[in-house]
């Protein structure tokens, strides 16, 4: 009895396997930068359709000062049953506290061109990944918000979607903090300089239309005042844009949710792209 009942349960077994769902994998990656000369750790979350050779949009997600290539997957653990559900390749890379600029005094400090350049070269030649702009988007927290509107809008020819949530989105009010002194010097002596690496003196590069832009900040958050002053730059220049506010402080519970928004906002900019 106990012998028929072991088959039954193997031939039940069989026939459910596969409609079984796949977890995505994730890769923790060491990518060489020639600009710096040095190995970067990336972690990379693979769906199931990309894995399955089904070409997937991608999702750069860029963490804040003192984080690091594992900051996003911590904070938000359901990354992985995402990007599987929605068929999103998810790079998290570490910038170290590189604001994500090619800064001009530190070589060893060139994000920009290491996350523009280097880095989407090599997701795209190692995955199954949409390979232009409409199939990529670029966000993050914090020093990582800074860095996903600024790449975003420097390189718009690379990614089609920038966005922010609790932004540095203008690091000028900031001059003694983040370590921003040594990517770019005394802000009192290297006003130019400074004035020259902040997002809300970048916005001249695009025009309205030119890409999908979501940012948000909690109105307890040290950068809110900033954001809401990019807020109405972009107004005043005619460029479509979401922004979101709503109660909440500068860490990783207002992260936790913020993301799940911007998620939606990038996913519908995928889907839109591929219906056309």
């Amino acid at each position: 009895m106990i012998n028929k009942i072991f088959k039954r349960l193997i031939i039940l077994a069989a026939f459910i396997a596969p409609i079984q769902s796949y977890a995505a994998r994730i890769d923790t990656l060491s990518v060489k930068s020639e600009k710096m000369n040095k190995e970067i750790e990336v972690v990379v979350i693979v769906p199931d359709k990309a894995i399955n050779h089904q070409e997937c949009p991608t999702l750069y997600l860029l963490h804040g000062y003192s984080g690091n290539a594992r900051t996003w997957i911590n904070i938000k653990p359901e990354l992985p049953d995402m990007a599987d559900k929605d068929g999103l390749i998810v790079v998290c890379p570490d910038g170290e506290n590189s604001w994500y600029w090619d800064s001009p005094t530190n070589q060893d400090s060139q994000f920009e061109t290491f996350v523009s350049k280097e880095l989407v070269n090599y997701i795209d030649s190692n995955y199954c990944t949409v390979k232009n702009r409409n199939g990529r988007a670029i966000t993050g927290l914090s020093m990582g918000g800074h860095g996903g509107l600024w790449l975003s809008i420097r390189h718009k020819d690379v990614f089609g979607g920038g966005g922010a949530t609790s932004g540095g989105v203008d690091i000028r009010p900031f001059p003694n903090n983040w370590e921003m002194k040594k990517q770019l010097g005394e802000r009192d002596t290297n006003k130019e300089v400074w004035d020259n690496h902040t997002v809300i003196t970048q916005l001249d590069k695009i025009n309205n239309g030119d890409l999908a832009i979501i940012f948000d900040c909690g109105t307890s958050d040290f950068f809110f005042e900033v954001n809401n002053n990019l807020h109405a730059e972009l107004l005043k220049r005619g460029i479509s844009h979401d922004y979101i506010t709503r109660p909440g402080a500068h860490d990783g519970k207002y992260w936790n949710n913020s993301i799940e928004y911007q998620w939606l906002y990038f996913s519908k900019f995928f889907k839109g792209y591929k219906s056309k």
